[in-house]
């Protein structure tokens, strides 16, 4: 662990890279034929490494699902209309246990749970060093519990093992011990006024906080929605993605075996109309944080100031810029703009989705990419080696279809992939499109899949205006040798975070959030105890002060 540790400033730990003499055919056939430019090497066949797919069983996870039900209160119980539903293998799409379906029924539960910790509960009311004591016990637990854990985020999710194990883990335990840090360094000011009072600044718990966090980082977005509102003192309500319910139930028990009060914690799982939508429509619930789609947060949004006008802070979709500039080191530039792209299978809402190359360079990276994607090894998460599991459902898989359909329709040039992998399960082979145009759909929406498109420039003034002509702003990359090219982008791009030469480095110091549609607020760092806390002005009067 120790290893695994130093390596966690960034998420991303690099997965074996590896090759396969191994090949598979498109799966659009027909289409490939009467529409879109194919590339002239798409008939000697692709090198995409099926052979955990192909050849071999697929490995049992090696853990047990033990926790299903809602937690409340402190306790595990099973819905209240007694309905689970299931959750999936994305390997297989097999169904791997059944789990309690919340409704508005379990959200009023879970809410009258926090609400009465909160008021009268120990939580807010012991000291900050000992929820920071109870908060690292936590981590010393998540860390002990590390193996079981990435196997049960992996078998859920279907991302890379040794990328739950090396990098996730290792940054959730960071987290904590990160927030449980902040707990006792949380305080207000006292403030010079015109006149005789004495004035002081409180920085008090917000109250109960509703969150909805996503499937494609279940652990992490954990962590960075429940470590800033318990290091506050807040108590939490927390529905989990319908498809991705299994680890944030497991964290909790620890959480509790820490020394966590009871209610202090809630969770439910459930539907986003029914269970998310009684959280963040509950008058009960006095702030509303929300990790996901842009559609879906103005959803979020717009009940929460239907009900009781309750803050909210959302962390929605992204259309990245990654600009390779024309005097990038290619075969380096290749290698990050990959990265930033396909991991986590695509599916990440700061994905170097639009990778724009200077035309010097233009031709060479796009060859260069697409050998580096027929090189990548796809395939069981559990197998060593494996940089790319499956997507994370059906309609995830079908979504992504659509929009490699809709790009080939488009005349972008369909490089390489294009179609699904084996017979069983969501797998997508990494797909590259060039010559693609800033109106294609491919180039405007969100895929959320391993799909690259790459766009030539011109010059800086060009590249930043394209870049920034997008509904979204959430992040975007530079790659460059040249200091006075990187500072005009880094102030030209209108985006929450710029990566110069590095991508998808999220140090738990770092604050994370977008410009325009891709969000409002900031998470990590101190930012994020920004959300999680009310300001009191006090003003008294001095007598006969002796100074002012």
């Amino acid at each position: 662990m120790a290893a695994a540790r130093r390596g966690i400033s960034s998420l991303l730990s690099r997965s074996i890279l590896a090759s396969s003499s191994s090949s598979t055919v498109n799966g659009f056939g027909s289409l490939l034929q009467s529409h879109g430019r194919v590339s002239r090497f798409l008939g000697r066949g692709y090198g995409f490494s099926t052979s955990a797919l192909a050849e071999e069983e697929l490995i049992t996870p090696p853990v047990q699902i033990n926790y299903t039900q809602n937690l409340i209160n402190g306790q595990f119980v099973d819905s209240a209309s007694g309905k689970t539903f299931p959750t999936y293998d994305p390997r297989t799409g097999e169904v791997i246990a059944h789990v309690a379906e919340g409704d508005a029924e379990d959200v009023n539960r879970a809410v009258s749970a926090a609400r009465k910790a909160f008021d009268e509960g120990p939580w807010p009311r012991m000291s900050a060093y000992e929820r920071s004591r109870i908060l690292l016990r936590f981590a010393d637990l998540i860390e002990k519990h590390t193996p079981e854990l990435s196997a049960l985020e992996t078998w859920n999710n279907g991302k890379p093992y040794e990328q739950s194990l090396k990098s996730e883990l290792p940054l959730l335990v960071r987290l904590f011990h990160y927030y449980a840090g902040w707990a006792d360094k949380i305080h207000g000011l006292t403030v010079p006024a015109d006149g005789n009072h004495h004035v002081q600044v409180l920085h008090e718990p917000i109250g109960v906080a509703g969150q909805i966090i996503p499937w494609n980082f279940p652990l992490i977005m954990f962590a960075w929605k429940v470590g800033p509102a318990l290091a506050c003192g807040n108590t939490v309500v927390l529905k989990t993605a319908e498809q991705t319910p299994l680890t944030a139930l497991y964290v909790a028990k620890l959480l509790h075996e820490a020394g966590l009060p009871p209610g202090v914690l809630n969770i439910v799982s459930g539907y986003g109309p029914t269970a998310g939508a009684a959280l963040a429509s509950h008058m009960d619930v006095d702030k509303l944080a929300f990790t996901g789609s842009t559609s879906t947060g103005k959803v979020v949004l717009e009940l929460a100031a239907k009900s009781n006008l309750k803050p909210v802070t959302l962390e929605l979709g992204g259309k990245s810029p990654f600009i390779v500039c024309e005097d990038a080191d290619v075969d380096k530039a290749v290698e990050l703009a990959h990265f930033a792209l396909f991991f986590n299978q695509g599916q990440c809402c700061c994905a170097g989705s639009r990778t724009f190359v200077h035309e010097r360079v233009h031709e060479e990276f796009v060859e260069k990419s697409k050998a580096r994607a027929q090189r990548r090894v796809v395939g069981d998460p559990f197998k060593k080696g494996v940089e790319q599991g499956p997507q994370i459902d059906s309609d995830q898989f079908e979504k992504v279809l659509r929009y490699i359909k809709s790009g080939i329709e488009s005349n972008a040039t369909l490089e390489c992939g294009g179609g699904r992998l084996g017979s069983k399960g969501y797998f997508i082979e990494p797909t590259v499109f060039s010559n693609v145009k800033d109106d294609m759909l491919i180039a405007k929406d969100e895929i959320f899949g391993p799909v690259q498109s790459i766009l030539k420039f011109k010059d800086i003034d060009e590249v930043i205006h394209r870049a920034n002509s997008t509904r979204y702003g959430l992040a975007s990359g530079i790659f460059t040798s040249n200091i006075d090219t990187a500072n005009t982008l880094i102030r030209g791009l209108r985006t929450g975070t710029v990566w110069v030469n590095c991508f998808d480095i999220f140090d738990a110091a770092i604050p994370f959030g977008g410009y325009k549609m891709s969000g409002i607020g900031r998470e990590k760092g101190i930012y994020s105890l920004q959300n999680y806390l009310q300001v009191k002005a006090v003003v008294t009067p001095l007598k006969n002060p002796a100074w002012l």
